[in-house]
């Protein structure tokens, strides 16, 4: 095959290419429709979760005023001790300095229960919550078409993808499964 025949034939395939390319551009799919969400602010101002931490407050008021209350009874007993130890009798002193320690212990059990007992609770609400969250992000973006939905962090995403405040709507709305927002 002499040069010019291969040049045609290379020609020839190039205009080939060419012209089935806007065939070939119609055939591929849509580039995919892709959403962000911001799940912290999401967690953080979703009503469900408003709500958990108002009625985890409440739940816990009563032993957190108890602990303030014993705190404060170890603060007065030690300011007594601190302004009486040196005028007082030596096993009055003494009585007194083991009661404070006995306080003070009761006080550091209390205070590591109750704040262990409010992380168990905590940890268990927000997971809950946070399946309620999850599947209100996957219901809007199958009801609104989405192929993505990339959570944060991200080093960058438009407020034109940004799907977090429609999501919250629906949260605040409330609305059942399979419901368009």
């Amino acid at each position: 095959m002499s040069s010019s025949a291969v040049a045609r034939c290379s020609l020839g395939a190039l205009a080939l290419v060419l012209a089935l390319l806007p065939v070939w551009a119609l055939g591929q799919p849509a580039a995919g429709k892709i959403g962000y969400v911001d799940l912290k602010r999401l967690l953080d101002n979703a009503p469900q979760m408003l709500e958990s931490r108002a009625k985890l407050q409440q739940e816990f008021a009563g032993r957190d005023t108890a602990m303030k209350a014993d705190e404060a009874k170890l603060a007065g007993l030690q300011q007594k001790y601190d302004r009486d130890a040196s005028i007082m009798a030596k096993p009055d002193a003494e009585a007194l300095k083991r009661q404070i320690d006995t306080l003070d212990r009761a006080n550091k059990r209390t205070r590591e229960t109750l704040r262990a007992d409010l992380n168990t609770r905590a940890t268990a609400e927000r997971d809950r919550i946070w399946q309620q969250i999850n599947d209100t992000v996957v219901e809007y973006a199958r009801a609104q078409g989405f192929d993505l939905i990339v959570p944060s962090p991200v080093v960058y995403a438009s407020t034109r993808i940004d799907i977090t405040d429609a999501v919250l709507e629906k949260l605040r709305l409330g609305k059942p499964a399979g419901s368009k927002p």
